[in-house]
């Protein structure tokens, strides 16, 4: 998801969308582990997705 996507989805969808990216990076190391991706970069950008999406629920916990 991009930044701009993010901001605008509800709290319900970033819970949803997080806990998708979780599963999916979970399962992408795990795959990784037992041999290697064809498209290892595909672990940094669920990662990163991961820290995007938390990021902005902490921000509106906050707020």
């Amino acid at each position: 998801m991009k930044q701009s996507e993010i901001k605008e989805a509800s709290t319900a969808d970033l819970q949803e969308a997080l806990t998708e990216n979780r599963q999916a990076f979970a399962n992408l190391k795990m795959a990784h582990t037992i041999s290697p991706l064809d498209n290892p970069i595909q672990l940094r950008v669920h990662r990163r997705a991961i820290a995007r999406i938390a990021t902005e629920l902490t921000k509106r916990e906050v707020q």
